[in-house]
């Protein structure tokens, strides 16, 4: 049966089958006609027709030509990835600590200035793609390239920004995001389950913690599966990961994931095999193939930049950390050899456009290429870095966040000399319960008594 959580019935049939295709199944041309000829004003809310449609679609197969190899089981995601540290030496008291506050003042910092400019990243505006479009308003204020929070000053151009507190003009805090959220949902699912937490725990804590309006594609759509198949008055051990990752989610290998895995890396500092574990915990209800792997790679990016300093380092120990033959392994790998044949950072993301332009704006792959080129042409400055998170484009928050996490556990908060970091004034305001205004001060020692624990079990 289907059920909508993000868009209507009819958007989801037309998404499932773009996502069938990326996954290598092939669509009878009769389906896909079908689809064609149903339109917006008449069937957008057509649940028993979509519903009927999605029957005939689940009965179709990979096709035996797909090349990638893209396991679902933990062991056998293991089993499929290549060689790797696994984990690395141990950390300071002092210094962890240090880190953990540039962590999340990296992540917080990438975020905000990403805010403004995510619609425009995604969709675009005045006929131009969203990076063209965020350059063009940028260099319409004498602002390009970006060096500090988007303007909300408007000059006649047509250009339109979101999210006035993110904008230059008003910005005191970190205000909500779904970036900054699930990190926090992390740290709050370490600190009352440890390290023996289940996809379950996730899931209870998602009700209980994050209002359903700020949960969007995949997530919204597995948490709508999960408490449909769930009845709070009777404990229901039926439903599965695979079933509330699956149903009438065509989400599933979108970025809503790889958003995830910061708190998993924290949480894990040093410890990239076990990060990625947990992002897997995280991922394996809400998504499939890449959109789980974006979220292994990044929690085990994450978990070893606490001792790693170089990008390419860093990266390969993701990759270390995730199947080797996999769409995201394998667009990593093409980037790599990219970067270095060239050294700017612009004409980089003119082949990852014209290469993996084709996903969506919020795929995982894309936005994961961005986040790497930013980390490579950035060389590890802080703020050059997610700079280029933002101007690459797409999902431009979620990208600028990822970047200055990164970045800000390689550095600690002593080291980030960026104009950047004082406009938050160390301060989160989200939407999560239970976090209703902290510091990130503050965040970085309960995320150090949580690595504790978890390192001494």
């Amino acid at each position: 049966m289907i059920f909508t959580g993000w868009e209507s019935p009819l958007a989801l049939l037309k998404y499932e089958l773009v996502q069938l295709d990326y996954e290598g199944v092939v669509v009878p041309s009769e389906i896909i006609n079908k689809v064609k000829d149903l339109d917006d004003e008449t069937h957008k809310m057509d649940f028993d027709l979509v519903d009927k449609i999605y029957v005939e679609l689940e009965t179709l197969k990979v096709a035996s030509s797909f090349k990638y190899d893209q396991p679902y089981a933990l062991n056998d995601i293991k089993k499929a990835r290549p060689a790797g540290p696994r984990k690395l030496d141990s950390i300071s008291d002092a210094d962890l600590i240090n880190k953990f506050h540039g962590a999340w003042t990296g992540r917080s910092v990438g975020c905000a200035l990403g805010k403004p400019v995510e619609g425009m990243g995604i969709r675009g505006q005045k006929g131009l793609i969203g990076r063209a479009a965020i350059k063009q308003y940028l260099e319409n204020r004498g602002h390009w390239p970006l060096d500090y929070y988007f303007s909300g000053e408007d000059v006649n151009d047509g250009f339109v920004v979101y999210c006035p507190n993110s904008q230059r003009e008003n910005i005191s805090f970190m205000e909500p995001d779904d970036d900054i959220h699930y990190t926090l949902i992390a740290l709050a699912i370490l600190e009352k389950y440890g390290a023996e937490f289940t996809w379950r725990h996730v899931a209870h804590t998602w009700n209980n913690c994050l209002p359903y309006n700020v949960i969007c594609t995949a997530e919204s759509q597995a948490i709508l599966n999960y408490n449909n198949a769930t009845p709070r008055s009777t404990v229901s051990d039926w439903v599965t990961p695979e079933y509330t990752s699956l149903n009438r989610n065509p989400y599933r290998e979108w970025i809503g994931a790889q958003i995830r895995a910061d708190g998993w890396g924290y949480g894990c500092a040093g410890n990239p095999e076990l990060a990625a574990e947990f992002a897997y915990r995280d991922a394996c209800w809400t998504h499939r193939a890449n959109g789980i792997y974006g979220e292994m790679m990044f929690a085990a990016i994450i978990a070893a930049a606490f001792s790693v300093d170089d990008p390419i380092d860093l990266i390969n120990i993701g990759l270390s950390e995730i199947p080797e033959n996999c769409k995201l392994a394998e667009a990593s790998r093409r980037a790599l050899s990219k970067m270095d044949q060239t050294k700017d950072f612009y004409k980089y993301m003119d082949w990852v456009e014209a290469e993996f332009g084709e996903l969506s704006g919020v795929h995982t792959v894309n936005n994961a290429l961005v986040v790497i080129g930013a980390l490579f042409y950035g060389k590890s400055d802080f703020h050059q870095s997610v700079c280029y998170a933002i101007e690459g484009g797409w999902d431009t928050d979620c990208n600028g966040a990822t970047c200055g996490s990164i970045l800000g556990a390689i550095h600690g908060r002593s080291n980030m000399n960026s104009s950047l970091i004082p406009a938050l004034n160390d301060t989160i305001k989200p939407s999560v319960i239970g976090f209703q205004e902290i510091t990130m001060e503050r965040l970085a020692q309960r995320t150090y008594e949580v690595f504790k624990s978890i390192k001494d079990s």
